[in-house]
């Protein structure tokens, strides 16, 4: 039997859209908050068993029709030698590159570092009865830096990193080269060990004009892209907050593009280049709303998918912490069940 996510991504008609969400391992699960008593977040992602077991959460208590590797982009960082804790407060960096004399010194690739997310991806696959696609996933670039430039920052404030691209334009491009090549080695790895599809998260993409955007990140992501695409697997690229910059997304960037909610998903589909496909874009905050305005905004969704065979259902970004796990449920039952014809 074939899977409809997969399906999807071959561009084969379906007779309704496949569901899956950002974030959805974790977040909202009461499952996963028993397992944060226990153990702390960089132990959940170490320890193969518990990695397996936190991906598979969202497939047994929400149907979902993929997994995405429960793991965090700042992995790639750890593994350039930046000294990373996850605090309650977020992810911090002993030494955040602004406060370092020569940054890309600073930086020093030990691969290996990463073995335990591949170990992770091996238990996922090799757990019984589980037959459900895994979609790998890496932080672009521009959003990773932000982070190893500023630290831990507000999350929505990066000021000194921006100021940093701005000012130092050769040093990022020379940071943004590392970064680019770890990053492909690090998706290419997941990909030998059995990921189904790949997503690239570039959650600030909308921090920067985009025409800078445009110079200083956008070819290391088609770097990536073509290197995840040469060996067959889907490339989804999910660029938060570049607004118009969509337009630019031609199937030469990706295969599907992942919409946020800021941008209509019928304009998007006017903008992007009929070849690639969509994912997105319901805003997650709507999930806390009571389930009769829940299903009134899905249903805007139902004559897209009449036009539209290439479209995944998911968020415009990631699960927000406190919303009910049972109207998230609510939404992939909906999928589901609704008649999309």
């Amino acid at each position: 039997m074939q899977n409809i996510f997969l399906e999807t991504l071959k561009g084969k008609p379906t007779e309704r859209p496949p569901v899956w969400f950002m974030r959805q391992a974790g977040r909202v699960l009461p499952s996963y908050q028993a397992l944060k008593e226990k153990h702390t977040f960089w132990q959940l992602m170490k320890d193969p068993e518990l990695a397996a077991k936190v991906t598979l959460l969202p497939i047994d208590d929400l149907g979902v029709d993929a997994a995405i590797l429960f793991s965090d982009i700042l992995v790639i960082p750890y593994a350039m030698g930046m000294g990373l804790d996850f605090t309650d407060q977020g992810p911090v960096f002993e030494q955040p590159l602004k406060d370092v004399q020569h940054p890309l010194e600073r930086l020093n690739p030990e691969p290996e570092k990463l073995e335990y997310i591949y170990k992770a991806i091996d238990q996922i696959l090799q757990t019984p009865n589980n037959k459900t696609p895994l979609v790998g996933f890496c932080g672009a670039p521009l959003t990773v830096m932000l982070f190893m430039i500023q630290g831990l920052g507000t999350r929505s404030n990066f000021a000194d990193a921006e100021r940093f691209f701005f000012k130092e334009k050769a040093l990022t491009r020379k940071i943004t080269e590392a970064v680019t090549d770890l990053t492909i080695h690090y998706a290419l790895e997941q990909i030998k060990h059995g990921v189904s599809a790949f997503q690239l998260f570039d959650t600030h993409a909308g921090s920067l004009p985009f025409s800078w955007y445009n110079e200083l990140f956008m070819p290391s992501v088609k770097r990536i892209a073509d290197a995840v695409r040469e060996t067959g697997t889907p490339f989804i690229f999910f660029p938060k907050g570049i607004g118009t910059g969509i337009q630019h997304m031609n199937h030469d960037i990706c295969d599907f593009l992942s919409i946020d909610w800021q941008t209509d998903l019928y304009t998007a589909r006017k903008m992007v280049d009929k070849n690639v496909g969509l994912q997105g874009n319901l805003d997650p905050r709507v999930l806390f709303a009571d389930k009769e305005t829940i299903r009134k905004e899905l249903y805007k969704y139902v004559p897209f998918h009449k036009q539209e065979d290439k479209w995944i259902f998911n968020l415009g970004h990631g699960l927000v912490p406190g919303i009910p796990v049972e109207n998230v449920k609510f939404v992939v039952d909906f999928v589901k069940q609704t008649h999309w014809d």
